[in-house]
């Protein structure tokens, strides 16, 4: 049975009891005057009405609704014939031809709209084809019918088209205050998420900027090169943590706004050269192959290789996840190339459960699998396709799969991509030239492990770092010494880097302060700026990311 609104059914039971009311009034006007087959039939009528209030109760509003509007227009019909034109009974059509717009949806039951808006229409217009001799030519006396009827007639209209409007409008007005009152729940509830996500993210990211810091300073350390390997490895695993940080925050973010794309010059041969070493050690466990085929004449390129990787570790992962036997290959070619892009076809292709061709469309909505088995089997949230296919879109392009049951799956996608230019890669060698020394930074962080990676970071770079361990200490040095720019992280015990800023700024406007921090951007994006911070740095960072803000903020002084 179709679901109604509890507004659609409260106003068909009304109209019913009201109707209920007409009826039992015009019975006795017709007992009064002696036209007894006229009464029993408006008689007949309330039961009519009585098994309309009671479909509407129960929600069977398919049946209830034509029911009632063919009971009322014929009645109408009917006592119209009787009373005979001087009556103007037929003006109760008035109320009638209004009512198919508010008991039908306009949307759905535009048919039923029209149809029963015609009806009363169609209706009058027999009545006066035939003298209002339709149904009978037995007529009240015509003196009464003008003298009595006619301005019983004439009140009954008005009273039901402003019982009309009246209900309705409290009804209406009741709905738009739930609607009100739903609104700032849903708000409610999207802002609790939305904290939960900043928090969520904060925590996570907060330890992995340690392991993805420690990760570039041990590797810039001159290790062997069994050492480089594995520390690259290491760093890797800490950018796959950071992506599935990522698949949780940008599912979010899918919902409410476009992902935005960060393109930079990019070398993917090299760029995608460690995703075989860090996924090999899984394949090896499950006994199979792990295939790299990347085209080295691809040029380098302008591309968000964060999404990008996110994209790629996703169909990897998946690839691997559902195969046991046999291989899985990630393949990166150039399909086609002009003097200023060239197209990157990518493919992942795996020898293992396949999909089943009526599960193929399902895979790409959230939190859904192929079976109801997968999870339970393999685990999995069901955001990685999702995900994968809104940052494809993002690149202007959409992904695609070829699949058959236990003989694998093929996920393939086009992106066509700028070439980097020669400003562009001087701004990327820029980027990472820096002449700090003697510059001086204030370091405003409360976790030692993300001390330690900052420090060794801008020291590494001739920068000169004091630490202050929370926010109001950060203010009391800020105010003793000079500084260059000031790194704040957000969340501090004492005073946290908002409060701590808007202090600093009380009695120095100039010096850059740069908001650290691990929570999602958005939410603390206001805050930041009316606080009177210049920019932010997410953590986990990339040392070039740090040392290029820093750098920025030092020039623009």
């Amino acid at each position: 049975m179709k679901e109604f609104s509890k507004r659609r059914i409260q106003l068909v039971f009304a109209l019913a009891i009201v109707s209920i009311g007409f009826s039992i009034f015009c019975s006795f006007i017709a007992h009064k005057y002696n036209f007894n087959w006229l009464r029993n039939y408006l008689a007949f009528n309330v039961l009519l009405y009585g098994f309309v209030a009671y479909l509407a109760k129960k929600g069977k509003l398919i049946i209830a609704r034509p029911f009632y509007l063919m009971t009322i227009n014929i009645g109408i019909t009917i006592i119209a014939s009787y009373v005979g034109k001087p009556a103007g009974v037929e003006f109760v059509y008035i109320f009638t031809i209004g009512l198919p717009y508010f008991i039908f949806s306009f949307t759905r039951e535009r048919l039923y709209v029209i149809i029963f808006a015609l009806i009363p229409i169609l209706l009058w217009l027999l009545l006066f084809l035939t003298d209002f001799n339709l149904f009978t030519n037995q007529k009240f006396e015509e003196k009464v019918a003008d003298e009595i009827i006619y301005p019983i007639a004439m009140v009954s209209t008005v009273l039901l088209v402003l019982f009309q409007l009246i209900y309705f409008s409290v009804l209406n007005s009741r709905y738009a205050s739930n609607v009100i009152i739903q609104h700032d729940d849903a708000f409610q509830a999207s802002n609790a998420k939305s904290k939960f996500l900043s928090t969520m993210s904060h925590e996570i990211r907060t330890p992995l900027n340690a392991v993805i810091g420690l990760s570039h300073i041990l590797a810039d350390n001159n290790p062997r090169k069994d050492q480089l390997e594995n520390i690259k490895a290491l760093n890797y695993s800490g950018k796959i943590l950071m992506n599935l940080l990522n698949n949780v925050l940008d599912f979010s973010k899918m919902q409410s706004s476009k992902i935005q794309l960060d393109a930079i010059p990019t070398d993917l041969y090299v760029a995608i050269k460690q995703i075989k070493k860090i996924h090999e050690a899984s394949c090896f466990r499950k006994g199979i192959l792990m295939n790299l085929e990347i085209e080295e004449e691809i040029p380098i390129v302008l591309l968000d290789i964060v999404r990008f990787n996110q994209v790629i570790n996703n169909l990897v992962s998946n690839a691997i996840k559902f195969t046991d036997k046999g291989s899985v290959t990630l393949r990166i070619k150039k399909s086609k190339e002009t003097a200023k892009t060239v197209t990157i076809s990518t493919e992942v292709i795996d020898t293992g459960l396949g999909i089943p061709e009526d599960k193929i469309s399902e895979i790409w909505e959230d939190f859904t699998q192929a079976s109801s088995s997968t999870n339970r089997l393999y685990g999995g949230t069901g955001l990685g396709l999702p995900i994968v296919k809104s940052i494809v879109k993002a690149m202007d392009s959409d992904v695609f799969v070829e699949s058959k049951i236990n003989e694998g799956s093929r996920f393939y996608f086009d992106v066509n991509l700028k070439k980097a230019t020669e400003n562009d890669l001087k701004k990327e060698a820029e980027h990472k030239e820096y002449d700090f020394d003697g510059r001086k930074i204030l370091l405003v962080e409360d976790n030692q492990y993300n001390i330690l990676v900052a420090k060794q970071i801008l020291e590494k770079e001739k920068l000169l770092v004091e630490v202050a361990e929370n926010g109001l200490e950060g203010v009391k040095m800020a105010k003793k010494n000079q500084y260059d720019v000031i790194l704040m992280d957000i969340q501090m015990p004492f005073m946290d880097g908002y409060q701590a800023s808007k202090e600093i700024r009380k009695f120095n406007k100039e010096i850059p302060i740069l908001a650290l921090s691990a929570s999602v951007f958005s939410e603390v994006k206001d805050p930041i700026f009316n606080s009177g911070m210049n920019g932010f740095i997410v953590k986990p960072f990339n040392p070039n990311d740090l040392l290029y803000e820093i750098n920025k903020a030092i020039k623009k002084v």
